[in-house]
């Protein structure tokens, strides 16, 4: 889940939404006692031997984020080909919700007037559409494709499951920080933040009232910003699907 790079004084205004969704299934989750079972036995059956078993068992959390870099947990994963991560990365940037999140972000962006040189109506919005689009595609490919397959590393988002709610937030939180490699190993996630930062320098081209340096910074924090809640979401995804199937099944007669 990615944001548009366009930085406004309302910057804020775009996370409101992410906020929201990322404090609704920690709530939720936090209604489970401890001994409740945080997942299936299905959801356990993580592998790498195919592109179908690589990824998290729902392809989209929430039935809108794409959830293909999620596994639960490190126990028998194995290291992604160099294929394997631009299969994810493409997965990521042109599964059909990915679109959706973008007409959100472009119309925020209209009523913040991002790159008034884009001005308005429909031609503004179409402008603002593709090139926030391009912000997620061109960040997906290269924090999931071009650097994790430079320097090693493994995109995945590798799930806790388990544990203290603030515990498992904070650990969400903190992955875009840190990461797990190919040869097992963690280490700072250089993926995450020099892949952001190209993505950012790249959007220049293309969004013409947002290339000083202070606005390159706003750019690169709020993308990570985004990243961070998107760990958040994923996290607690199944404890929220699992919470709705008890109440479903004690609502049907």
């Amino acid at each position: 889940m990615r944001s548009p790079l366009n930085p406004s004084p309302a910057v804020g205004l775009r996370l409101l939404p992410v906020l929201f969704a990322a404090f609704v299934p920690w709530s939720l989750a936090a209604q489970q006692t401890a001994t409740d079972p945080v997942e299936s036995k299905s959801d356990q059956q993580v592998t790498s031997s195919s592109p179908a078993s690589a990824a998290a068992p729902d392809k989209r959390a929430y039935g809108i984020l794409p959830n293909y870099r999620t596994v639960n947990g490190t126990d028998g994963v194995e290291p992604l080909t160099v294929r394997r991560k631009f299969w994810i990365a493409a997965k990521d940037s042109f599964d059909y919700p990915i679109y959706f999140i973008s007409a959100g972000f472009a119309g925020i962006s209209q009523i913040e007037n991002s790159n008034p040189s884009f001005g308005q109506g429909l031609k503004g919005y179409a402008m603002r559409y593709a090139a926030g689009y391009g912000d997620q595609m061109i960040g997906n490919m290269m924090t999931e494709g071009v650097f994790p397959s430079l320097l090693h590393e493994d995109m995945r988002y590798f799930r806790r499951g388990t544990g203290r709610k603030l515990g498992r937030t904070y650990y969400a939180l903190t992955r875009i920080l840190v990461t797990r490699t190919d040869a097992g190993g963690t280490r700072f996630n250089y993926s995450e933040v020099i892949g952001n930062s190209v993505a950012t320098a790249i959007s220049n081209a293309y969004n013409p009232d947002t290339r000083d340096a202070s606005e390159n910074l706003e750019k690169l924090g709020l993308q990570l910003g985004t990243d961070a809640i998107s760990n958040v979401l994923k996290e607690f995804w199944p404890d929220v699907k699992q919470w709705l199937h008890r109440r479903n099944s004690a609502v049907t007669p």
